[in-house]
């Protein structure tokens, strides 16, 4: 991997930005030769950075100050390959926004698979190179060895967005959005409207965040007094097109049912497609809610309404608890921190056009 800053060299990465019309975190990306960048944008960047003579030498950095001013990304590229990728890259670009605007650089490790090798690989070789100061991990899955590696390490790092199961019962940094709280608000809202038989559409891939999601759903319908139908719980992959063949597919479980959460932004515009090609018109026949509240729930009639994850206030909170380690090898208590979700009220729903 090639680090973001060079110390001896006659340009930035600001600078290329600047040059190639893209943000600093695309060209953190295109040097570290990431899945999450066009082919198209990494070539023109590393051509700006080859004929301005951009180079890296941390070795350098590391001797004299004992420290290379880079913090580790690890993330599985499954999430790279839904719809939640959309609301994953704005978790990424946020927290590398933070880490940059605070100094640091930022080199990106991204494994295909979810085998405990290619993560393992990832930190050690991070750690045991003395190429990082400190590790953002975005993974559902850690093994036991790694978990242990990295505090005989005595590395400082933070989990963003997943904790795995492995660090369920340790005190680490973990900062992460509410998933239960966020399905509950939206099904106690579709509730409050006066919908009872309301279809979820989920997703089985790695992780918790969906399990959660559903789990809070049910528990809105227990504390109204509402017995959840499972039948009307189906599940899609994440993508548009998945939430469009959920409700092609299973046309004839719509009967008497006023409301429909989808449990990410891409399958509940999908599945507005659908109800549409059938003549089932958003709101007016059919309330949506949404979960992640993307950018593009304001750019499709009806506007969607959606649980919104604050991706600035993960970034930041991701970033001063690792800058806290960084400077203080205690760094404090280490702890848990959930971020509360937000219902974002749009046209979708029926209650209100925003």
């Amino acid at each position: 991997a090639i680090t973001l800053r060079g110390t001896i060299m006659s340009i930035t990465t600001k600078q290329i930005a600047e040059l190639a019309k893209v943000s600093q975190s695309t060209v953190s990306r295109c040097l570290n030769n990431s899945p999450l960048v066009s082919e198209r944008t990494k070539r023109k960047v590393l051509k700006i950075a080859r004929e301005h003579g951009f180079q890296f030498n941390a070795n350098a950095r590391s001797l004299s100050t004992n420290k290379t001013n880079t913090i580790g990304f690890v993330f599985s590229q499954i999430y790279t390959k839904y719809g939640v990728d959309i609301n994953f890259k704005s978790w990424l670009d946020e927290i590398m926004k933070n880490l940059e605007d605070r100094g640091y650089d930022v080199i990106i490790s991204s494994f295909r698979s979810k085998t405990a090798k290619q993560y393992q690989n990832s930190i050690k070789k991070f750690i045991t190179a003395k190429k990082v100061d400190g590790l953002v991990i975005m993974t559902p899955e850690l093994d036991e060895e790694t978990v242990e590696f990295l505090e005989k390490t005595n590395t400082p790092y933070v989990l963003s967005v997943f904790r795995p199961d492995s660090f369920a019962s340790k005190e680490v940094d973990y900062i992460y959005v509410d998933q239960f709280k966020g399905g509950y608000l939206a099904a106690e809202h579709l509730i409050k409207l006066g919908h009872r038989k309301i279809l979820s559409i989920s997703a089985d891939i790695e992780g918790d965040v969906f399990p959660l999601r559903t789990a809070g759903m049910k528990a809105a319908f227990r504390d109204y007094g509402i017995e959840f139908d499972e039948k009307l719980l189906i599940y899609g992959d994440t993508t548009f097109k998945s939430g469009k063949r959920v409700i092609q597919e299973n046309f004839d479980l719509l009967n008497g049912v006023t409301a429909i959460f989808a449990q990410n932004d891409m399958m509940a515009l999908g599945a507005i497609s659908a109800l549409q090609q059938r003549g089932i018109e958003v709101p007016r026949d059919m309330a949506v809610v949404g979960f992640d509240d993307i950018e593009l729930c304001e750019l499709f009639r009806p506007y969607l309404t959606s649980i919104q994850q604050p991706a600035p206030e993960l970034a930041s909170l991701t970033c001063e608890r690792l800058v806290a380690q960084l400077k203080s090898k205690k760094g404090g208590t280490r702890q848990p921190v959930a971020i509360e979700p937000r219902l974002i009220v749009r046209e979708s729903c029926g209650s209100a056009i925003v």
